[in-house]
């Protein structure tokens, strides 16, 4: 039999072991705080996936839509999986981007990366989510190589610090030891200028970057291309390898989904169609012209809150920039105004630069405000673009047929096939506004946004705050507080 205890020893038992469980609780709680966060749950924790890039058309750009470039778009997507936003910040070099990579101030680097022996000191790269073709690339109308034995004693230009350097280096490893080349610094002239200038023979580029900068250096062509491919992958830190691991299951939903080829599609819209005749007059303008029209165009952009490239870009495909330009039904001016267009936003002499250009900036806001507030950019103003030139009412009727044909009225990709619809009477019959030359609004705009492109990601770029609709925001770094966290 048990002795009886005293109320004092009973109470000391009893208040005993809640102070064991405490004990016990502090122990675990410290134990899981001496555990390191993996990346997943630093980047979880802060709300935010930091990304590095550079700043050109196939990685990202500020464009008069906000941002753009195929990494841009791509390292959007996997935020929005994560479910965090995206915080991307162009560097200069990728020097810098393996600087902010070791440092553990980006969480990727993203810009069409080949991982060489210096990318791997600083991190650790993703599978291969890409692979881009290697071209030659010469001075138009000279004599074409065919494949590698061209090289052999040529004059090649390549960008210092660049895939294609590495490549040479292995070709000349590997067989062609008389191989000789100019690395290019980032202050030095572009690798298609030089060859399109007659100081060297050839440049080795990206496809990709080449099917941009065509409608820069269109005087450039195609010699061959090189055999091999170079895989693209994403860099993370060392000791990522949990988001090294999630970046490879998204790149294997997305492509399963679709979501990765409507990127690629997307990203690649504004370097197609390339024309050489008009590539040509329209680098010239751009030198001989846009100098006296630049500031208009930029003071009608601040009155109307519109990108100044989108409406130098409109003027260009409305009139070549020419004050006397005119048009079978009576538009006049640099960006084409009839006369009952330029009455309705104030316009009262057409043949004043000034007037005709604000004019065009006026109507061009008012219709994109027309269009209804549920859609997002871009769509809304490749919408209006093509209202602009057809009127809207003929929009309307083509976004009437895209709905009847089971697409998206909403989407611009799914009106521009509709559009044509307008010429052919068992479509246009349908219709409250009826016959229209649908194939034009269609042009115009795809015209529109290559001018738009070259305006865009040939200048200095800059960078800005965003947020895109329909997903979580999107933040670009560009304030001294948030270049910090890159520096």
């Amino acid at each position: 039999m048990r002795p009886k205890l005293s109320g004092h020893r009973r109470l000391r038992r009893r208040c005993r072991a809640p102070r064991l469980l405490a004990a016990a609780a502090t122990a675990l709680l410290l134990a899981a705080c001496a555990q390191p966060q993996s990346a997943l749950q630093r980047i979880r924790a802060r709300g935010e996936l930091r990304v590095v890039t550079l700043n050109d058309a196939t990685s990202y750009y500020l464009g008069a839509q906000g941002p753009q470039g195929f990494e841009y778009r791509l390292a959007s997507a996997f935020a929005r999986q994560l479910q965090v936003r995206l915080v991307m910040q162009p560097l200069p070099d990728a020097a810098a981007m393996r600087a902010a990579l070791a440092g553990g101030r980006a969480d990727l680097a993203a810009a069409q990366i080949s991982p060489d022996g210096q990318w791997l000191q600083a991190g650790m790269a993703t599978d291969s989510y890409d692979q881009i073709a290697q071209l030659v690339v010469q001075g138009r109308g000279r004599l074409h190589g065919h494949d590698l034995s061209a090289l052999h004693l040529a004059r090649l230009v390549v960008r210092e610090d660049s895939p294609q350097l590495d490549l040479l280096r292995s070709i000349k490893r590997d067989g062609m030891p008389d191989l000789s080349w100019v690395a290019l610094k980032a202050d030095q002239r572009d690798p298609l200028q030089v060859v399109t200038d007659g100081d060297a023979d050839y440049a080795i580029v990206d496809a990709n970057e080449f099917e941009f900068a065509h409608h820069l250096y269109p005087d450039a062509s195609v010699a061959f291309a090189l055999p091999d491919a170079r895989p693209l992958k994403w860099v993370v830190p060392a000791d990522a390898l949990d988001l090294a691991q999630a970046a490879n299951g998204f790149f294997i939903s997305a492509r399963a989904s679709g979501e990765f080829a409507r990127i690629a599609r997307d990203a690649g819209l504004e370097a197609r169609g390339f024309d050489y005749a008009d590539a040509i007059r329209f680098q010239a303008d751009i030198s001989s012209r846009l100098p006296q029209l630049q500031a208009m165009f930029e003071e009608a952009a601040q009155s109307t809150g519109l990108d100044w490239r989108l409406l130098a870009a409109v003027g260009y495909q409305e009139s070549k920039w020419q004050t006397q330009a005119t048009s079978a039904d009576g538009a006049q001016g640099i960006m084409m105004l009839t006369s009952d267009t330029a009455s309705t936003v104030g316009v009262k002499d057409r043949s004043d630069q000034w007037q005709n250009i604000l004019g065009g900036a006026k109507y061009l806001a008012q219709v994109i405000d027309t269009i209804p507030r549920r859609i997002g950019e871009p769509d809304r103003t490749w919408l209006a673009l093509a209202a602009y030139n057809v009127g809207y009412g003929h929009l309307e009727d083509a976004r009437v047929l895209t709905q009847m044909r089971g697409k998206d009225p909403d989407s611009w990709n799914d009106v521009r096939a509709q559009l044509p619809l307008l010429a052919q009477e068992q479509w246009y019959s349908r219709v409250k506004r009826g016959y229209a030359r649908g194939w034009e609004p269609a042009r115009f705009v795809e015209q529109v946004r290559q001018y738009l492109a070259v305006l865009e990601w040939s200048g200095a770029g800059t960078v800005a705050r965003v947020h895109e609709p329909g997903a979580l925001p999107v933040t670009l770094a560009s304030s001294a507080t948030d270049a910090r966290r890159f520096n």
